[in-house]
């Protein structure tokens, strides 16, 4: 299976001449669903969900479909009925060659003035790779590649470092990282790599890698 980082949290999978992508938001690039057979939303967040995004793919392929929680399906589901997807905590289903399970239920706390919005993380084909999206779920089941969450307002990095700690991947790719400036990379990539105790990684927008 072959990862391409796009822009913040967004990731493309390939597989078998199948695509997934998780969260083309409003921080990834204009055509980052383009092309998708499977697009996954964690939540409705705009850096996460762009709704122009998405309905562009699925426009361009009458076979692409969405799986999402409640908040993101109800804002597309009309306009594409049978296409849709609504999944929570505990789901599993297999769209396009990939086997998903859902993980988490809440976006981790900005601050506590706050309101938390439902959140979910995707676990892909057993443990090949799992994408938190806004929260620091640990899935009941062994993950080879994390896609971590790196820098956000609702995040700091002992958190990161004890969020890698917890998982116990075999490696860590950087998500969440479209406000991290490149004067701070070293600092984060020092610090998560030398006390994660997990291999840690970065790929650049539109770099590739096998897992």
């Amino acid at each position: 299976m072959r990862l391409t980082k796009k822009s913040h949290s967004c990731v493309r999978l390939e597989k078998d001449g199948r695509t997934l992508v998780v969260d083309p938001g409003g921080f990834s690039e204009e055509d980052a669903a383009l092309g998708a057979d499977v697009i996954l939303v964690t939540h409705k967040h705009p850096d996460h969900f762009d709704e122009g995004r998405l309905r562009a793919a699925l426009e361009a392929d009458p076979a692409a479909a969405v799986w999402t929680l409640r908040s993101v399906a109800e804002q597309l589901s009309a306009a594409f009925p049978g296409r849709v997807h609504t999944v929570g905590h505990g789901d599993a289903f297999t769209a396009a060659g990939f086997d998903v399970q859902v993980h988490g239920e809440l976006h981790a706390v900005i601050h506590p003035d706050l309101p938390r919005v439902t959140n979910v993380g995707y676990l892909v084909d057993g443990g090949a790779l799992f994408h938190p999206g806004d929260a620091l779920t640990v899935p009941d089941h062994p993950v080879r590649t994390l896609m971590l969450p790196v820098m956000a307002p609702w995040n700091k990095i002992s958190e990161v470092i004890d969020y890698v700690r917890e998982v116990r991947p075999e490696r860590a790719y950087d998500i969440h990282d479209a406000l991290l400036t490149d004067l701070a990379r070293p600092i984060y990539d020092r610090q998560i790599g030398e006390l994660g105790g997990a291999e840690h990684l970065r790929l650049a927008p539109g770099a590739t890698a096998e897992l």
